[in-house]
């Protein structure tokens, strides 16, 4: 008759283990293993890791509200917005929009930098610097006819006088002004 044998397998301690494969691994391994071990550590100090813990238990409700609101109409037409806003930034130069977001930047910096309101002098100059012109064709403005240092400054800027202008504005008096244009050129 058979005698039967006593089987016991060895416990192992998955600890040891895994040292042991740590020891044995290449050094270029055991490097990248350190740098996760790293990157796992910085995640768990700063919450990242709780977040993520959160939003794994919770992936069911999570999902299901989203998917309830995915069935409504406003939940439907939210999504096709969205997917259509993703194709209309998917064909836009990347520089464009960095040239853009840089010029909104620094316009909104100026502003507040700016304490008092732009004189009409510096108006002028805004409006028909490069960006200006891009929308603009001309620029038309009154001045009195008698203010011949204004008009000498702005005959040396391009002006030319479009017409005269006599209003009777009441009481006696008159407004006698030039009106003056300058084209613009893009």
């Amino acid at each position: 008759m058979a005698v039967p044998l006593s089987f016991r397998p060895q416990t192992a301690d998955p600890r040891l283990e895994l040292e042991r494969r740590l020891a044995n691994a290449p050094q270029q391994h055991a490097e990248a293993l350190l740098v996760v071990y790293d990157i796992l550590q910085s995640a768990h100090e700063n919450g990242t890791l709780d977040t993520v813990h959160g939003l794994v238990h919770a992936r069911d409700k999570i999902f299901g509200r989203l998917a309830e609101y995915a069935g409504t109409p406003e939940g439907k037409t939210a999504l096709l917005n969205l997917l259509e806003a993703a194709k209309a930034l998917s064909n836009l130069d990347p520089e464009i929009l960095n040239h853009l977001s840089n010029a909104t930047r620094q316009t909104s910096e100026n502003l507040r930098q700016e304490h008092t309101p732009p004189s009409l002098w510096r108006l002028f100059r805004r409006a028909t610097s490069e960006d200006g012109r891009r929308g603009l064709s001309r620029v038309v403005l009154g001045v009195k006819r008698f203010n011949e240092k204004a008009i000498r400054a702005y005959r040396r800027n391009g002006f030319a006088i479009r017409e005269e202008l006599k209003t009777d504005i009441g009481g006696g008096f008159v407004m006698d002004d030039f009106i003056m244009e300058k084209r613009l050129e893009l």
